[in-house]
């Protein structure tokens, strides 16, 4: 018997298709912002059909037990951290932790980080013999062996890490791509050639806080990770300038950077990003996802837009006003 129209399911606006994967909505939960992705389920209220994917906690080849405290620090508008990638190991990611996640409700994407290139190389083999459904690949990490320059901000190196985890899975690789770099769009075009199907933009920009009292870092490693508000204008930018290169290969990109509202998340796919990271706004409204979703689910209805998908890269270039 054919389905009444009340059988028929009411059709997904939010719904999208990332690397073949099937995302509920656009948001995706950042790495390290909600640990190996169990850590969230104990808010109250919290749902996984609020998000399309959950990207796991930075995982290298061994345990690490990360850098010294203190590791987090306020600033305006934004956070700076230097956890040091504290995490246990591949191997135990795999056995202990990728086998308590309820998958039915969202997808997981497995981080990997590493000191050398065969460090990625190894992660990503060992997760690709596992249930994740994509493997992002954080390319900040300092190359040992090259005098600690971080891979992310040389595109040679990018590419050849690349090439090393594509040899190695059939997996979805989405790569995070640094802004401390002098030409991204540059970077990703390397990248893809080398193999990427996605990208993350953009990963933190290095900072410093200091104690003027007693005239120290606050933070154990001198340096870290700035993200939040403060720099929303530039992930912003740099999202629009790697849709330059993605939408020639049909290469999808997950905006993210200081995305703490609606109008936020709608700016980047307006720029070109299929889908968006939300991070560090988790840590102070730690049930912001309906609400942006509910957000951008009213924006397709008053501009009679389909769904999510025909927002993307909609960026009108042609006559935008100039303020003097």
């Amino acid at each position: 018997m054919a389905p009444t129209p009340s059988d028929t399911p009411e059709p997904n606006p939010l719904s999208l298709r990332f690397c073949g994967l099937e995302f509920a909505t656009p948001l995706v939960l950042l790495s390290g912002c909600v640990g190996f992705g169990e850590e969230y389920t104990r808010v109250e209220g919290f749902s996984h059909r609020d998000v399309g994917a959950v990207c796991l906690k930075g995982t290298t080849g061994e345990a690490r037990a990360g850098n010294p405290p203190h590791r987090v620090c306020e600033t305006p508008m934004g956070m700076l951290n230097a956890i040091g990638l504290q995490n246990p190991g591949v191997d135990h990611v795999v056995r202990e932790i990728l086998p308590r996640l309820d998958r039915t409700a969202t997808r997981y994407i497995a981080n990997v980080s590493g000191s050398t290139i065969e460090e990625y190389a190894r992660v990503t083999a060992r997760f690709d013999d596992s249930p994740i459904d994509a493997i992002e690949i954080n390319i900040s990490c300092p190359n040992v062996k090259e005098g600690g320059v971080a891979f992310g901000n040389d595109p040679d190196m990018s590419a050849r890490v690349v090439e090393a985890c594509r040899a190695v899975t059939s997996k979805p690789l989405i790569t995070k791509l640094s802004p401390n770099q002098t030409d991204i769009a540059g970077n990703a075009r390397r990248c893809i050639e080398a193999g990427s199907d996605a990208f993350a933009v953009i990963n933190t920009l290095m900072g410093m806080a200091i104690d003027a009292e007693r005239r120290v870092p606050v933070l154990g490693n001198r340096q870290g990770g700035l993200s939040g508000p403060a720099i929303k204008p530039i992930a912003l930018l740099k999202v629009h300038q790697v849709y330059q290169v993605c939408q020639k290969h049909d290469i999808p990109i997950i905006g993210q950077g200081g995305i703490t509202g609606v109008t936020d998340a709608l700016e980047f796919l307006i720029a070109g990003a299929t889908a968006v990271g939300i991070g560090t706004a988790l840590f102070y409204d730690p049930l912001v996802c309906p609400r942006i979703n509910a957000g951008i689910a009213d924006y397709l209805r008053r501009h009679g837009l389909p769904d999510v998908s025909a927002l993307r890269g909609t960026l009108q270039t042609e006559g935008a006003s100039t303020r003097s």
